[in-house]
């Protein structure tokens, strides 16, 4: 373990537990689900006026254009919420990329809208954990690297999106562009477990939806002449279940369709998820998935149309990444911080780095849990305990630390 120099103690002692706790929950009092444009307009703003203290330049990013599947089968455009980004020396020769999200799965309407303390160190509330406080992680600890000389070395951009929670769809190529070439990265999802547990290899995640078209018919009168859609996508989620092994959990998780119990179903969309755990499995569905399509196609009679697909690679962890891991380790252990990991089935936008071959370490935010439900919960200590651990990291890494 190396301990911390005078220089890295010095970098963490104006870190300000009390200004990223007001940060956190002024954010989170504002509803942004992934769909709430207003809202997350609103959080977007002021976003930028709080990163603006940085030195870089804050410039809100209008969301890449993403079709999805009606309930009709039809391909309609998402709208989503702009992303921000701060860059700082874009000249520099050495730079880094910080992510993370301000939309949240909880939208306008959703129940759970108010923070509650449930003791002197725990809060609840929408966003809390994931990942507003994260947000507030990220300024905090680049406030306290601008304090020191190796700062002027170095360079990052910060990417906020307000699209992660529902795949990145729209900022996936802004993710792409600002990753390429960087030294590293980190982004600020919560712990992996409320003790400060790192998220490790990931496997990736896939959406899909099938378009079954068939032939309408009288159920009673005439039903041979039918061509049923939803006993069609009925068969696809079976065939996709079974097409389902360790390395490929899948699932089907909704069909839409149907008409009066008296009519043969004409039309029908099944909506599916994949979460391959390596490259080779999501290849090899793909390949498998379109021979499946085309013998039901074949044997209902129906035409199907296919829309979709992996969206999140899957993220191993190579050697440099692991690198960056033992750095974040050992940095912990400097803090007093007993940090370890684990692999992980869900995924972040950490998978859409690594796949720029750039080692990121992607749960470097606040300790919490329960996320994705209205018992979320952010452990706020944590929210300088995990400053100080990004700020020694970046510090580390702009004077010298290999990867």
């Amino acid at each position: 373990m190396k301990q911390l120099t005078p220089a890295e103690t010095e970098l963490i002692a104006g870190i300000d537990q009390q200004r990223m706790l007001d940060n956190t929950m002024r954010w989170a009092e504002v509803n942004s689900g992934t769909s709430n444009l207003e809202g997350l307009a609103k959080v977007a703003a002021m976003l930028a006026d709080a990163f603006s203290s940085l030195p870089g330049e804050v410039t809100l990013r209008n969301p890449a254009s993403v079709g999805v599947i009606d309930g009709d089968g039809r391909e309609v455009e998402k709208p989503h919420g702009q992303h921000l980004v701060c860059s700082v020396r874009p000249e520099a020769e050495k730079r880094f990329l910080l992510t993370g999200h301000m939309d949240t799965v909880f939208p306008s309407d959703h129940p759970f809208q108010t923070l509650t303390w449930l003791d002197d160190d725990i809060l609840n509330g929408p966003g809390t954990a994931d990942m507003k406080a994260g947000l507030a992680i990220i300024l905090e600890a680049l406030t306290a690297l601008e304090t020191s000389e190796a700062a002027q070395s170095i360079g990052y951009d910060v990417m906020i999106n307000a699209d992660e929670e529902t795949g990145s769809l729209s900022s996936a190529a802004l993710i792409d562009q600002l990753a390429r070439g960087k030294y590293a990265a980190l982004t600020y999802e919560p712990s992996a477990l409320p003790d400060g547990t790192l998220a490790h290899a990931r496997g990736g995640s896939g959406n899909f939806s099938v378009t079954f078209t068939g032939r309408s018919a009288h159920a009673g009168r005439n039903p041979e002449d039918g061509r049923n859609a939803i006993v069609a996508a009925a068969d696809c989620a079976l065939r996709l279940k079974a097409m389902q092994h360790a390395d490929l959990p899948i699932n089907p998780a909704k069909i839409d369709g149907g008409a009066a119990n008296n009519v043969v179903p004409d039309h029908a969309v099944l909506r599916f998820n994949i979460r391959p755990k390596a490259t080779e499995a999501a290849e090899k569905f793909t390949h498998d998935l379109k021979a499946m399509l085309a013998d039901l196609e074949r044997e209902h009679e129906v035409s199907i149309h296919l829309h979709g697909g992996i969206s999140r690679p899957p993220k191993p962890v190579d050697k440099r990444a692991q690198k960056l891991f033992d750095l974040v380790k050992d940095t912990g252990a400097a803090l007093g911080q007993k940090i370890g990991w684990q692999s992980s089935g869900g995924v972040c936008d950490g998978n859409n780095i690594a796949a720029n071959h750039v080692p990121v370490v992607d749960t470097m935010g606040v300790r919490g849990g329960k996320i994705h439900s209205p018992d979320e919960f952010m452990i706020v200590p944590s929210l300088t305990e995990r400053a100080q651990l990004s700020a020694i990291v970046l510090h580390r890494l702009a004077t010298g630390a290999s990867l």
